[in-house]
């Protein structure tokens, strides 16, 4: 099968535009790495980077283009959170998050929008898809309570988003949503005390008997079959695949990261000896370019299988055709391909690299626990999503789980 790197209906003006963007994260990539420690120490990131990336207009490639968003393509948002990694995972993940709850939220009623982003159009959100609350219906609407973990960005977010079941007065399930509420109303226990990620601030959401009104309420079985009515069906960008970007875009931090291992282990090899041996340098010996040369395949690999997902996202919104079941599948696969490929890389560089990968004032060891850590998300599950996959390929569907 040929692996397309990019949609077949890409213009040179998508392509002039992604390339921007890029270079627009690329200036702040040393900011980020200046700011990578103190943003694990704070468990948070810190707010100069926040402000980077805000002023770089990094936060607005999800939203639409109606409320001053770019409303870019997956391609390039990828291509954004890789090069973000580059200087900081944590930074990287919080922008990949908020900027894939713009995309959810563009999902809503008009209505639901216009409570976002009428009134600060610059207005971010952090989002759990889990269906972890309750919901008690009123008049108008819904009175929400509950907890969501894990909520990345919820420190920089002025909106949550999250999962809700829907029951009828006997309690059996009737739907499961999402649901959009101001930040105002909900209160952030402090949860997030991890390996890696650390910087993420991805702590736990709790909410107390909040009224929600029905159109900040969207089906999520709608939206993962693309049978969910959209406000504004002629923005190709928001007809894109729901499992398959909520998927994908977590890959996008994983290419960053693998480049940054490959990138700092390559500047090192030529001043770094191999201890116990005769090897006057790194350079010199076998093992360190036989790895090099794989880990660099690897990460190689994994941006083809992300950008052969992207492709297909993108060229199918553009369309206007929604991905059958085998398709979506597929794309998934590609994703956990890509993120296990790029933590795979991650791994042999550090061994190349040395013991001293892991000295706290090496960025190598915070490389890889971030990769470690976002690699084990839900939603990618790499070892999932080979069964989802494998299976489909047998004529054998949904009977794993209905995020496909």
């Amino acid at each position: 099968m040929t692996i397309i790197l990019d949609r077949p209906g890409a213009t040179d003006a998508d392509r002039d535009r992604r390339a921007d963007l890029v270079g627009r994260a690329a200036k702040v990539v040393p900011l980020l790495a200046r700011n990578a420690v103190a943003t694990e120490d704070a468990r948070r990131v810190v707010e100069e980077n926040i402000a980077a990336i805000e002023e770089a207009g990094l936060f607005s490639i999800m939203r639409p283009e109606r409320f001053g968003g770019l409303q870019t393509d997956f391609r390039t948002k990828l291509e954004v959170s890789r090069e973000l990694a580059r200087g900081c995972g944590s930074t990287s993940w919080v922008t990949t998050l908020m900027n894939v709850c713009s995309w959810f939220t563009a999902l809503w009623p008009e209505q639901a929008q216009q409570d976002v982003w009428g009134g600060d159009p610059n207005a971010r959100i952090a989002g759990v898809l889990a269906p972890t609350g309750t919901a008690r219906e009123v008049d108008g609407g819904w009175m929400v309570s509950g907890r969501w973990g894990w909520a990345s960005g919820s420190a920089h977010s002025q909106w949550a988003l999250v999962g809700l079941p829907l029951t009828d007065a006997d309690g059996a399930l009737v739907d499961q949503g999402m649901v959009l509420i101001p930040m105002a109303d909900v209160t952030i226990e402090d949860t997030w005390f991890v390996a890696g990620m650390r910087g993420t601030a991805s702590n736990t959401l709790v909410v107390d008997e909040v009224f929600v009104p029905r159109h900040r309420y969207v089906s999520l079985g709608a939206a993962i079959v693309g049978a969910n009515e959209l406000a504004h069906p002629d923005e190709a960008l928001y007809r894109s695949a729901f499992i398959p970007v909520a998927a994908l875009v977590l890959a996008g931090p994983q290419l960053g990261l693998a480049q940054a291992a490959l990138d700092l282990v390559v500047e090192k090899a030529p001043k770094r000896t191999i201890s116990y041996t005769f090897y006057e340098t790194q350079v010199g010996a076998p093992t360190v370019q036989l790895a090099v040369g794989r880990a660099a395949s690897l990460i190689d690999s994994a941006h083809l299988h992300a950008y052969r997902a992207a492709a297909e996202i993108d060229e199918a919104a553009a369309r206007g055709e929604y991905p059958d079941y085998d398709v979506r599948a597929r794309m998934r696969m590609d994703t956990g391909a890509a993120v296990t490929h790029a933590r795979e890389a991650i791994r042999l560089l550090v061994s190349a690299h040395g013991a001293s990968s892991f000295a706290e004032a090496s960025p190598l060891q915070r490389i890889w626990r971030d990769s470690e850590t976002a690699s084990r998300h839900a939603v990618v599950n790499p070892e999932i999503s080979q069964e989802i996959y494998g299976k489909a390929l047998l004529g054998v569907r949904g009977d794993v789980t209905a995020l496909v």
